[in-house]
């Protein structure tokens, strides 16, 4: 299921990712992802695959083995150079890490403002992206006012500001419930067809069966599987996404199968400290 290795192409070759002699989050990964394809990474907690899209932002360093983006290798990437590289990608975190005390207007305007962005681009391109998401709406709204399906929306719209050629979604519908949950991957697939490559790691099984799209299936820091639905049957599709699940052996305590901490800091284009920015008043305030 792997395209061919070229400048277009997403390319975990061979990568291990190792912290001692028995603890492995990958275990010799190789996998290829094409420009424009949307891609969901399944498996239970702890098989790997959050630390495929760390890999991407440079969160986790491989052990050993390649990561490359757009034919660039990442994994021996200056740390100088990774704020810029992940400018380059949209990253929607699980939690939505959203700015409690500013309006959805001006959670995306502040991400705007942090990358270096004028006054008058922000008044121009967050009103677009809140429409994008569908959450124009609510742009006077606080988080605490919204469901959590539009505050997903809010944290996808942030993703967007730079027009990233790639989004890397981790569990986006974890929180949310099977009505909100297909709203979100509506938008994804939106934006997929628009021409963005989107990765999305989750477990929620009933979204990928609907979603019919690429389906790689992680299982102990290995890829067990990996299927095109439109290519099989949809009994062979459910048989694919719950393969291993039910019987699967919890990693003996001698020899675990660990996710990487996240690192203490993370210098990506949100910034942490909302009093760092000027405040952004949306034009109709």
């Amino acid at each position: 299921m792997s395209a061919p290795l070229t400048q277009d192409n997403i390319v975990f070759d061979k990568v291990e990712v190792k912290y001692s002699e028995y603890v492995y989050a990958l275990r010799g990964v190789s996998l290829t992802i094409a420009r424009g394809e949307f891609v969901f990474l399944m498996g239970q907690t702890g098989t790997g695959k959050s630390t495929l899209l760390k890999l991407l932002t440079r969160e986790v360093k491989p052990t050993s083995g390649r990561v490359l983006l757009w034919g660039r290798e990442i994994g021996g990437l200056p740390e100088r150079d990774v704020p810029a590289l992940r400018r380059e990608m949209g990253i929607v975190p699980q939690d939505f890490a959203l700015l409690p005390r500013k309006r959805v207007y001006e959670n995306v305007a502040y991400a705007m403002r942090a990358i270096g962005a004028t006054r008058r681009e922000v008044r121009r391109r967050v009103p677009e992206i809140l429409e994008r998401v569908h959450i124009g709406h609510r742009a006077d709204a606080f988080p605490h006012q919204l469901s959590g399906g539009e505050q997903q929306r809010v944290a996808i719209g942030r993703a967007l500001i730079n027009n990233p050629p790639l989004l890397l979604a981790d569990e986006p519908t974890g929180n949310l419930d099977p009505a909100h949950s297909w709203e979100i991957m509506e938008i994804l697939m939106e934006l997929n067809r628009r021409g963005t490559t989107v990765i999305v790691a989750t477990h929620d099984q009933m979204v990928v069966e609907r979603m019919s799209k690429r389906v790689v299936n992680m299982q102990g820091g290995l890829v067990v599987s990996d299927v095109t639905p439109s290519d099989v049957s949809a009994e062979a599709i459910t048989q694919h996404v719950t393969a291993g699940w039910d019987d699967e052996e919890p990693a003996h305590e001698d020899h675990p199968i660990l996710e990487p901490e996240p690192p203490e800091e993370f210098e990506g284009p949100i910034p942490l400290d909302e009093e760092d920015l000027e405040p952004e008043v949306p034009p109709h305030a």
